[in-house]
């Protein structure tokens, strides 16, 4: 068996915000577990993906992000979803309010999109355009 990324887990302010952000970008996203707890220092957790890989969300009780400055101090800079259709996604977070992040360059193999939720984490999408999977490693138009 290969490796892969099974989850990546993000403490947030508003755990129903998170699902709703990442929901209106991928509507296909189902809630696998929805539990709170008084007696822990994770007040609610919640696994939102699919059969085979998911997105922990937690809130631990923070009411405002820390320090963190991504692309300049050490830490996650944005996650990155492939997608089936980059136009629909962007569309759905238009039209729900999203602020758009970073524009990416023309590449033959792939469009990306960049897009900010509201605690101001930023989120990739990309379409890949071709079939070959050697068409998504090929960065000379990087």
């Amino acid at each position: 068996m290969n490796s892969y990324l099974e989850h990546v887990n993000l403490t947030v302010i508003d755990v129903d915000e998170a699902i709703r952000f990442l929901q209106t970008a991928m509507p296909d996203l189902k809630v696998r577990a929805d539990v709170s707890s008084e007696e822990s220092n994770c007040r609610r957790w919640v696994h939102l993906g699919t059969d085979t890989n998911y997105i922990a969300i937690e809130d631990r009780g923070a009411t405002e992000k820390g320090g963190h400055e991504p692309y300049v101090n050490p830490g996650l800079n944005h996650l990155g979803f492939v997608v089936s259709d980059i136009d629909a996604v962007s569309k759905r977070l238009t039209d729900a309010g999203y602020e758009e992040g970073l524009s990416s360059p023309d590449n033959p193999n792939r469009r990306r999109i960049y897009f900010y939720d509201v605690e101001g984490n930023e989120y990739e999408f990309v379409q890949y355009l071709k079939a070959e999977i050697a068409s998504r490693n090929d960065y000379s138009d990087a």
